[in-house]
């Protein structure tokens, strides 16, 4: 049997599966670049940083959509900050994730909504903005992190959150039906919390499930999660005519810190296109990187150097940030890659070593990388690389040259951080 033709056999099944709920209308799994995006905190964009996001390949942002700053009178609501935001993001051909999100000061005491009046005004103003913001492609998320205090005040309550989700997407679509709203946005993959929401029917109510799978270990032990997590999905998955819908896993808020220990902004700069990559292979439609821009210049404070580009704006210079090596890691793959859409999982026989087949019309390109600590030597059999000349291109866009190819095979040597490989 041809393990490398049973995997891509079993990655095209994969995404067809996840793609089996047409009516999200979020992006198809595995295409790039039109699920990847940016975390963002701006509302106006300084001149310059809507054209260097744009070009780094990101199609989406996520940004927290604020209620207590859009509702300080009840039932009055201002909306303009976000219509700059969303004009910004139109003129780039960007959509918009935005977090409906945090505590109003004129609501339960300005804690987390927990009261049914609580729920009803969230309810009502998200109902709003989803009426003001219609046919501008959003997608609506309820709240973010709800299962840590940080975010929910003044105790995580899995109960309270899924009452609040349910009533404010209930109120969402019948307000504006079909739009997107997605949930819970969980801190990593929370399951026992995820599975009061599913208990309480959130899956029958989303058009995906989000959470930030963080973590200081390789991103591909991400799918393991992603795996547990569809089990627990599919218990409570809703039907239509006798057939379960598929609901996907969203990857809403994930990164990787340039000031962690061990890290650098060179490791950063390879976990960004692993992550995406793993993202894509998972059949997970929409994958946002936290964090667009460092946040600090705190070389000790880790939360500062999230961003794909360093903290510093420099007004009227063309980048206006010194975008870091995740910067030129992401440019790379949405340049390389496309238009391509993951296509399957090329098998060598070890686990750690990863050929990712993206497949267009009249093209294939390969994104290679392996999970070990030293380079390795593999051969992608010829019936997946048949022999021709090729090129491989690094992660952040330096030429590699052109890997041995033979009647066997193509031969490459794979490192922690990706490579293109495609036929000339």
């Amino acid at each position: 049997m041809n393990l490398s033709r049973v995997s891509a056999i079993f990655g095209c099944i994969l995404l067809a599966s996840f793609a089996a709920r047409a009516d999200t209308g979020l992006p198809a799994p595995g295409v790039v670049p039109d699920g990847l995006g940016v975390n963002i905190h701006f509302t106006d964009p300084r001149p310059g940083e809507m054209e260097m996001l744009s070009a780094a390949g990101f199609r989406l942002v996520r940004m927290d959509f604020a209620w207590g700053a859009t509702e300080r009178e009840r039932g009055r609501y201002d909306f303009a900050a976000y219509e700059r935001l969303l004009a910004a993001l139109d003129s780039h051909h960007v959509r918009a994730v935005l977090i409906l999100d945090y505590s109003n000061r004129l609501y339960d005491a300005g804690l987390s909504p927990h009261t049914d009046e609580g729920r009803a005004a969230f309810a009502k103003w998200a109902a709003a903005a989803a009426v003001h913001f219609k046919g501008r492609g959003v997608v609506w998320e309820v709240w973010n992190e709800p299962n840590i205090k940080q975010f929910w005040k003044p105790q995580p309550s899995a109960e309270d959150y899924a009452k609040l989700a349910a009533v404010t997407a209930d109120a969402v679509h019948a307000a504006v039906p079909g739009e997107i709203v997605v949930g819970p946005a969980t801190s990593r993959v929370d399951l026992k919390f995820i599975e009061t929401s599913l208990a309480a029917g959130m899956l029958g109510r989303w058009s995906g499930l989000t959470v930030h799978p963080y973590r200081q270990e390789d991103p591909e032990t991400a799918a393991q999660d992603y795996r547990k997590l569809r089990e627990l999905m599919a218990k409570y998955a809703p039907a239509d005519d006798g057939k379960r819908i598929e609901v996907p896993v969203l990857s809403g808020e994930w990164g990787y810190s340039s000031g962690w220990k061990k890290f650098d902004e060179a490791t950063q700069g390879k976990m960004l296109p692993r992550q995406f990559l793993t993202n894509l292979s998972e059949g997970v439609p929409l994958s946002i990187w936290y964090d667009w821009h460092d946040d600090g210049p705190d070389a000790n404070e880790p939360e500062h150097h999230f961003g794909t580009v360093r903290h510093e704006y420099h007004a009227g210079r063309d980048p206006v940030y010194d975008p870091k090596p995740a910067y030129l890691a992401a440019k790379t793959l949405t340049t390389t890659l496309g238009g391509f859409r993951f296509a399957g999982r090329v098998d060598l026989g070890d686990a750690r070593d990863y050929v990712l087949r993206f497949e267009k019309k009249g093209g294939t390109v390969l994104a290679a990388w392996t999970r070990s600590a030293e380079p390795r030597v593999v051969t992608v059999p010829a019936d997946v690389a048949p022999h021709a000349r090729y090129t491989a291109t690094g992660h952040t866009g330096e030429k590699l040259g052109a890997p041995e190819s033979g009647p066997q095979g193509l031969k490459l040597t794979l490192t922690d951080a990706p490579q293109y490989v495609a036929r000339e």
